[in-house]
């Protein structure tokens, strides 16, 4: 569907051939823009509420500013992930409001205001080492419009630290629990609570730890209730999905 198509399907919706609903549903499938090396989904926000987000490692400078351009020109805000220096710099060049996370290794660039929501997007951490996965979890969550707080360093070898965080815990709609070496912190934190947990494998520890294999197999084996995994390091599906949960709680 190229802009001429657009242009007559709302001339059609203004006649009253085409339903509202019936648009929208059309629009929520198209149009994407065909650059040789992507297809970039101008309506993925449409679908999703959020716009495409572009995952850096394996691009080019050239293929992420050339996506992140085309973006902008369609009026989206962007959030880059894995992103490196060079990255961060040439996109600098594209649009001065570009600001660069270095811990989570994200690029922003928002132009829309977004109050943030009333529920709170809680991000724990095991361990000091696992702070890049959660501040991706963080930025992204953050960027999506959700009030986000963060608590690192309390993991289960020190089990009184994640205990005299209570009050935080409880005041939080969603949790996001980053963790490696043998990933129990979300099973702790899924026995205090009565709101979604969201589990976060990193691949922080030693040879047994398998890159974040064993903590994952802890996650998914997890015998608290209420927990839901992520795939390892992957702090941005945590994030989506817990402003997606925490957008629920507003519209009640």
């Amino acid at each position: 569907m190229n802009s001429s198509d657009i242009t007559k399907l709302l001339e059609s919706v203004h006649t009253g051939k085409t339903g509202v609903r019936e648009a929208l549903e059309r629009l929520k499938h198209l149009p994407f823009e065909d650059v040789a090396y992507a297809h970039i989904d101008h309506h993925r926000s449409l679908r999703h509420g959020m716009p495409e987000v572009i995952y850096c490692e394996g691009k080019t400078i050239e293929q992420i500013t050339g996506i992140a351009k085309r973006l902008l020109k369609a009026g989206s805000d962007i959030l880059a992930t894995r992103a490196s220096d060079a990255a961060y710099k040439a996109m600098k060049k594209l649009d001065k409001r570009a600001a660069y996370h270095k811990a989570s290794r994200a690029i922003v660039i928002q132009h829309t205001n977004k109050k943030p929501t009333r529920g709170i997007v809680l991000v724990l951490t095991a361990g000091t080492s696992d702070i890049p996965v959660a501040e991706e979890a963080a930025v992204t969550a953050s960027m999506l419009g959700s009030a986000v707080q963060t608590v690192y360093d309390v993991g289960v070898a020190g089990i009184h630290r994640i205990l005299s965080k209570k009050d935080i815990i409880d005041a939080a709609r969603v949790i996001i629990v980053v963790a490696g070496m043998d990933g129990a912190l979300p099973s702790v934190v899924g026995g205090l609570v009565d709101k979604p947990v969201i589990a976060v494998p990193t691949s922080v520890g030693y040879g047994a730890g398998f890159q974040g294999l064993a903590p994952l197999l802890t996650m998914l084996n997890s015998c608290a209730s209420g927990v839901a995994v992520m795939n390892i390091d992957n702090g941005f599906g945590a994030g989506v999905l817990a402003h997606r949960i925490n957008l629920l709680g507003e519209k009640g």
